[in-house]
């Protein structure tokens, strides 16, 4: 594998990030494979962190130091999860354009989960994004996506591809988004008419105010995704002080949540984290709330590895019910308590205890009917 990708990579100098005192027994840096003299083996590697720097999207023309100054605090956290084996290869070449850094990230991302990784992107701006979901369009693979972010990137008359990478996503022809989540928005960021045209293409938006709510709804909204794109944005400045957005939005643990329940979807392929300008932290407060984040999502994929097979019968509750004179089948796992619904075409899908409620009381769930519009 490393053949392919190592030419688009610089390895990391880990005298620039950690102390001269080096790491615990018993902390990550102790144990994470890394990229430093030589390209490490990444056969036992279930977790992949990679970064890149790039950030001439957001008309910033240096590269972020980002993802060194997140590796600083990841690596002084304390290694729990014996079952997920953690490596990181690196930083992404910037390219001359940011095409070329594009085509570079996108062949890095597309080598590690043609593999079965789970990559784990430390970036610089969140158009990036772009190369996460061209890893799978080039092999036309069609795609669930779920973006976390405080605005809708459609501002078509901007002139930074950070503020309208989304309507490249979401409607280049040919298009391999089969669906796109958007979850986090703040509504006095939004125009009114981007939320009706986002909903004119079937795409889901959970308002921050929801999210924050009823954060247990989102986990059914990661888990049937493949790709998960995180813009710090979305989280208030108190809780990240780097962001200078707004004062508004989610707190640190509502953002390990969601990263979270992005290591528990069995579907989950690439987790980006963007948008962090390590210039205007405090304190690398910002740096450790993103460690923070990156140690729930390992929390999440040991926990998702605990899951039963769909066809694994006998680890499901099963509950018959109808509603709107249709009859379908909800189950529950016994492992870890999550709910799938069935839909007419007999698919499962992800769902809610509250999706169950609702049918249970002839009411048509919001997902199933969402579900239904898509087909």
């Amino acid at each position: 594998m490393s053949d392919s990708i190592i030419d688009f990579l610089d390895p990391i100098n880990l005298a620039e990030i950690s102390s001269d005192a080096g790491y615990k027994d018993g902390q990550i840096g102790r144990v994470i494979k890394v990229f430093e003299d030589e390209f490490p083996d990444l056969d036992e590697a279930q977790m992949v962190l990679v970064g890149c720097g790039e950030q001439r999207g957001s008309a910033l023309l240096h590269a972020s130091n980002a993802a060194n100054t997140v590796r600083n605090e990841f690596y002084s956290l304390y290694y729990w999860h014996q079952d997920i084996k953690l490596a990181d290869i690196g930083n992404v070449k910037i390219g001359k354009s940011l095409n070329d850094t594009y085509a570079a990230l996108k062949i890095v991302v597309h080598e590690l989960v043609m593999q079965g990784k789970l990559v784990v992107i430390l970036g610089g701006s969140h158009d990036l994004t772009l190369a996460q979901y061209y890893a799978f369009a080039d092999d036309k693979r069609l795609i669930d996506t779920v973006g976390v972010d405080a605005v809708i990137d459609i501002n078509i008359d901007s002139p930074f591809r950070s503020d309208n990478f989304l309507m490249e996503l979401l409607t280049a022809e040919p298009n391999y988004m089969r669906h796109y989540n958007h979850i986090g928005f703040q509504s006095y960021f939004v125009h009114p008419r981007m939320l009706e045209t986002m909903d004119k293409l079937r795409f889901d938006c959970f308002r921050v105010g929801n999210v924050k709510e009823h954060i247990e709804e989102m986990e059914p909204v990661i888990r049937n995704c493949h790709v998960f794109s995180f813009d710090m944005s979305v989280l208030a400045h108190a809780f990240a002080p780097a962001n200078n957005l707004t004062p508004n939005g989610l707190n640190g643990e509502e953002a390990c949540i969601l990263m979270q329940y992005a290591g528990m979807s069995p579907n989950m392929q690439t987790v980006g984290i963007f948008g962090y300008r390590p210039e205007k932290d405090f304190e690398n407060l910002t740096a450790k709330q993103i460690s923070h984040m990156l140690w729930y999502l390992m929390d999440g994929r040991s926990r998702g590895k605990k899951e039963a097979l769909m066809d694994e019968k006998e680890s499901f509750n099963e509950y018959h019910t109808a509603f709107a004179e249709v009859e379908t089948v909800f189950l529950q796992s016994k492992k870890t308590g999550r709910w799938w619904m069935q839909l007419p075409d007999k698919q499962f899908i992800a769902c809610s205890y509250k999706d169950y409620l609702l049918a249970s009381s002839n009411e048509i769930p919001e997902r199933w009917l969402r579900a239904q519009e898509r087909i």
